[in-house]
């Protein structure tokens, strides 16, 4: 049993090394039928989204709906990671704006990690000068920063200068925390002492090295504690209650699941699929293609770690 389950291990990081790096998690869900509805929150219709012609390692920008009623008071939010954010980025704005008629942007890019959005890494970053953190600050001005990044493991991005996790664990671990601690620098610089705050979101089990994503979360915590950021535990949302690091591919329907039938995928045993049986990192639950883009369908995780991300903002304004 054990060596099945390793083979499948094996056989999801194959299929997704040709879409991005296993330990970014990149490579989001691909083909399905453009009039496929995506993901929605609860009381919004989903509307039918045009298939995005980004690919992989691109990111697919979102930016703010033409003629969208404002609150004075709604909060603006900016929203960047890897493929992660990238299957993520249009529930999570469809839940902002529902809930609180938010302003949203999104620029995620597929197989990237933190130092690809800190300026100066120059050409061996997968993110352009342009989308760089400190540059869309600058030029939204946001209330928050969500970031939402698996942790690159397996040395796919240029910027980490081939530092790996199986290989050099403790380097690893130092260059991670040193990329946090200057990505919240740059955010804090280019808001110019205005009110921007970082919001850091941790990640859900990994089922193949589940201590490396405890670590990646503990460093985002101490970061957030040490430079007035906010935490946002989406990925507890995504575990088990007996280990918030145990890997699961289902968990037990929630009550909106229950309610919801869309999001209760295996509602006679009242359990949910997180994952694809093809894919342990994602949480998108169309195929993995080559094409990397927002999910086109509706998938429980990837409702379950936005809502959080959606709570915590909606707390602190």
């Amino acid at each position: 049993m054990r060596k099945l389950w390793s083979a499948g291990v094996l056989a999801g990081v194959l299929l997704l090394g040709a879409c991005g790096d296993p330990g970014s998690g990149s490579g989001s869900g691909g083909a399905a039928p453009a009039d496929v509805p995506p993901d929605a929150p609860p009381g919004v219709a989903a509307p039918r989204e045009p298939s995005p012609s980004s690919t992989t390692r691109q990111r697919a920008a979102e930016k703010p709906r033409p003629g969208e009623p404002q609150r004075a008071d709604a909060p603006k939010v900016l929203y960047l990671g890897d493929s992660l954010a990238m299957e993520n980025q249009k529930v999570l704005g469809a839940q902002l704006r529902d809930g609180l008629r938010a302003r949203y942007r999104s620029a995620p890019y597929s197989g990237t990690t933190l130092c690809d959005y800190l300026e100066g890494t120059g050409k061996d970053s997968l993110v352009p000068g342009k989308d760089k953190a400190a540059a869309l600050v600058r030029a939204e001005r946001p209330d928050y920063v969500v970031l939402q990044f698996w942790g690159n493991a397996w040395g796919y991005t240029p910027c980490m200068d081939g530092i790996t996790y199986d290989k050099q664990r403790a380097k690893y671990f130092d260059r991670y925390a040193a990329d946090a601690r200057r990505l919240a620098a740059q955010i804090d610089g280019a808001a110019g002492g205005g009110r921007t705050r970082v919001v850091w979101v941790l990640q859900g089990p990994d089922a193949m090295t589940p201590d490396r994503v405890r670590r990646v979360n503990a460093i985002y915590r101490a970061r957030a504690k040490a430079s007035g950021g906010l935490v946002a535990d989406a990925g507890r949302t995504v575990s088990p209650a007996s280990g918030r690091y145990t890997w699961v591919e289902k968990l037990p329907c929630t009550t909106y699941e229950t309610r919801n039938p869309a999001y209760c995928t295996e509602p006679g045993s009242g359990r949910t699929a997180l994952h694809r049986g093809d894919d342990f990192l994602h949480f998108c639950l169309a195929p993995t293609t080559a094409r990397s883009r927002p999910c086109p369908v509706r998938s429980p995780g990837i409702r379950r770690m936005t809502a959080e991300i959606t709570r915590v903002v909606a707390d602190a304004s």
